[in-house]
């Protein structure tokens, strides 16, 4: 099958009630974030019990306050047993908005979407208690840090039945083995797409085309880089041969000074729209996420033939993004719902096929688009090999380095 139009994209033309609100956060920058965060609602309704912005349900709200103290026994919840309407707190553009009115349309329920765009934005909002929302969206790390902290609570796995569904190799994560209070949502990688229109063909598949001044400044303004200090420092950090997870502080500020020299040859910090921004045009070469690269190259008319995503051959970024359940959710049972029903084989198959990400989903594998299967295949997208790629780790009381180090970098 060959898109030529992504239905992402789309979504937003036509006339669905679902609104995406995204949440500016402390790593957020001017031109990818916004000041309103707006609930949205899949069938357009008020609701008195959920939503994000909604203080007060009459399904017990959570009281405030942050996690520390909070309630962390398991939700007893049945099997598809709702208990209010869906508030969930996602990445931009992760998830088709007909495929949540699907599900809200099956429980009799609404559901609503907030957006953030990094990791570290999400997370103070449910730190600080009382955030409204029934499930988010963490990556790997912040799973750890998020269950280090009693952030999220454990899940009933009674409720969740399809969890048996997850594909061998999204079993025993070293950040929750078990899957006691995660299940994997969608796994890819993190690269460079590039116009070769713009910049041919014959170019090193390294980090060097983003960070080497003697490379970049030919495309001086026509270069984004992830609004995301974990993600782009990283990328520095695996551009001088050292490993995204480092706790040396030297190296670190190494990496920093990377991004630092790089910054006046970019058109922008950008994880929302880096996509787009390469194929209007306004960049040539772009840092960003497989599956949100890929779409948007096919959306076009020259497609592959013109536009080339990889993971440099020095490494980077093969992360999983999960589906968890704040420690104060209004909505536990519902959350448990959603999740099950996520995990089935066809709404798997459904949610990669419109993200263009590796789904964990077993069962949802017999389902997958061949344009999907021929990327996730392709070993030209991965010139350094699966053993050049790493998870992000939590670094621990040494994790604050790496966002102080990347407002430093972007001046």
């Amino acid at each position: 099958m060959i898109r030529t139009k992504n239905p992402r994209r789309m979504a937003a033309l036509v006339a669905l009630p679902l609104t995406l609100a995204l949440v500016a956060g402390a790593c957020g920058s001017d031109d990818d974030s916004s000041d309103d965060a707006s609930d949205s609602e899949a069938d357009g309704g008020d609701t008195d019990d959920g939503g994000a912005d909604d203080g007060d349900t009459d399904d017990g709200d959570a009281d405030g306050g942050d996690a520390d103290g909070g309630d962390m026994s398991t939700a007893e919840c049945a099997v598809d047993e709702v208990d209010g309407d869906l508030a969930l707190f996602n990445w931009a553009e992760y998830i088709d908005p007909e495929q949540l009115q699907e599900f809200a349309d099956e429980y009799g329920i609404s559901a609503t979407m907030d957006v953030y765009d990094s990791n570290e934005a999400m997370l103070p909002q449910i730190q600080a208690g009382n955030s409204g929302y029934d499930v988010i969206v963490p990556s790997d790390y912040m799973v750890s840090i998020m269950i280090a902290g009693e952030f999220i609570q454990p899940l009933n796995q009674d409720a969740i039945p399809n969890l048996s569904n997850l594909a061998e190799e999204f079993t025993g994560l070293e950040y929750d083995p078990d899957s006691t209070y995660s299940v994997p949502y969608q796994a890819g990688t993190t690269g460079l797409a590039v116009d070769t229109a713009a910049v041919g063909t014959d170019f090193p598949r390294s980090w060097d085309i983003v960070f080497d001044t003697e490379f970049t400044d030919e495309f001086s303004g026509q270069i984004s880089l992830l609004n995301d200090p974990r993600e782009t420092m990283g990328a520095a950090l695996k551009s001088l041969g050292y490993s995204l997870n480092t706790t040396n502080i030297d190296e670190l500020n190494e990496a920093r000074d990377v991004v630092s020299a790089a910054s006046g040859n970019l058109a922008a910090f950008n994880t929302d729209s880096a996509d787009e921004l390469l194929t209007s045009g306004e960049t040539v070469i772009g840092h960003g996420y497989s599956g949100d690269m890929f779409t948007q190259i096919l959306e076009t008319d020259e497609g592959t033939d013109r536009y080339v995503y990889f993971v440099p051959e020095e490494g980077g970024t093969r992360w999983i993004d999960n589906m968890a359940i704040p420690f104060d959710a209004p909505h536990p049972c519902t959350a448990h719902t959603f999740i099950n029903w996520l995990m089935d084989g066809e709404q798997g198959a459904a949610l990669a096929n419109w993200n263009y990400y590796t789904t964990p989903n077993e069962a949802a594998k017999p389902f997958l688009d061949e344009d999907l299967l021929a990327f996730l295949e392709d070993p030209e997208t991965l010139p350094g090999g699966e053993e050049s790629l790493e998870l992000i780790e939590d670094t621990g009381d040494f994790e604050i380095n790496y966002s102080d180090a990347f407002i430093e970098a972007k001046g």
